[in-house]
């Protein structure tokens, strides 16, 4: 079965920056996609980014992008979330999750089969 291990996350000040890591392995395929995603308190989970095994392409919501950056190192079975300029707004518990049957890369959590325990990411003002 496909496992995932987040970790990384901690307590940061607003206008910092903190690196995620999802340890992935499992894959009985060469193409999946890893996603991102987070949940504040009180609030549903959201999609962060997304990046996709084969080629490498990635997608990110709107209310990241140009601050966080998804990267994978398929050797080490790795993806990483770059967090910079981090706002008190993106304190949440992060996921990593893995889509097994991708057709495209996307957020939509439906097509993410796996999911693995978060990481808590606080961010101070």
């Amino acid at each position: 079965d496909v496992q995932l291990q987040a970790s990384g996350g901690g307590l940061v000040q607003a206008g910092g920056s903190l690196t995620l890591s999802c340890a992935a392995s499992g894959f009985t395929s060469d193409d999946y996609a890893i996603g991102w995603f987070r949940q504040a308190p009180g609030k549903e989970r959201e999609g962060v980014a997304c990046i996709r095994s084969s080629d490498g392409s990635t997608y990110y919501t709107p209310f990241v992008k140009g601050r966080f950056t998804i990267s994978s190192d398929n050797a080490k079975n790795m993806v990483y979330l770059q967090m910079n300029s981090l706002e008190p707004e993106d304190t949440a518990v992060y996921y990593c999750a893995a889509d097994v049957n991708i057709v495209v890369v996307t957020l939509l959590e439906i097509t993410y089969d796996y999911w693995g325990h978060g990481t808590l990411v606080t961010v101070s003002s």
